[in-house]
């Protein structure tokens, strides 16, 4: 492992998880806006991060490896977090799906790395906007007080399901790109 600012930043990204999903679940006032806050900061060092890896060329098969990792994980144990907060059948569907999908994606794209085709999976302008939908709906769902007289859990919530439709339309464009790695068309480098 290169022990680089990118590196240590994607690190203590993870740290933060555990104490992200302790924080939400206390029972005080206060836990909302740190669980929020600390959900604010990983993902500010989720962008940092890459950022810094390019601009002084340090990125690592230990980095490219553990930055989805962490986005996932911090991801899924946010929304499960909100869900146990919350469990309604309206939130377990958006819920179900994004972190489905990010499976799905994910075992897919290690399928497509060992077929030497990763790149016709690689991350592109929507998964991007869908990223940004799904972070900033987490940070209002887990903040949930008001925001300018607006419950910020309701715009969270709907937000929610706009991250989750944009999840299953890159899930679809995804698959489509692989399409024919998966139909057994494409040669494999075994």
């Amino acid at each position: 492992m290169s022990w680089n600012l990118p590196n240590i930043l994607t690190l203590l990204r993870i740290a933060m998880i555990p104490v992200l999903g302790l924080m939400f679940l206390l029972p005080y006032p206060w836990s909302n806006v740190i669980a929020a806050s600390i959900f604010a900061l990983a993902a500010a060092t989720d962008w940092l991060d890459g950022y810094l890896a390019r601009l002084w060329s340090q990125t690592s098969a230990f980095g490219a490896f553990l930055d989805p990792v962490a986005d996932k994980l911090i991801v899924a144990v946010a929304l499960i977090a909100v869900l146990t907060s919350h469990p309604t059948a309206a939130l377990a569907l958006p819920v179900a799906v994004i972190i489905g999908r990010e499976i799905a994606v994910s075992a897919l794209r290690e399928w497509m790395a060992e077929l030497g085709l990763r790149a016709s999976v690689a991350v592109g302008l929507l998964g991007k906007l869908k990223t940004t939908a799904q972070m900033v709906a987490i940070l209002l769902l887990l903040y949930a007080g008001p925001v300018a007289g607006v419950s910020a859990f309701t715009l969270g919530f709907w937000l929610l399901y706009i991250a989750a439709v944009l999840t299953i339309y890159s899930m679809v464009l995804y698959l489509n790109a692989a399409w024919h790695a998966l139909d057994g068309s494409a040669e494999t480098n075994r």
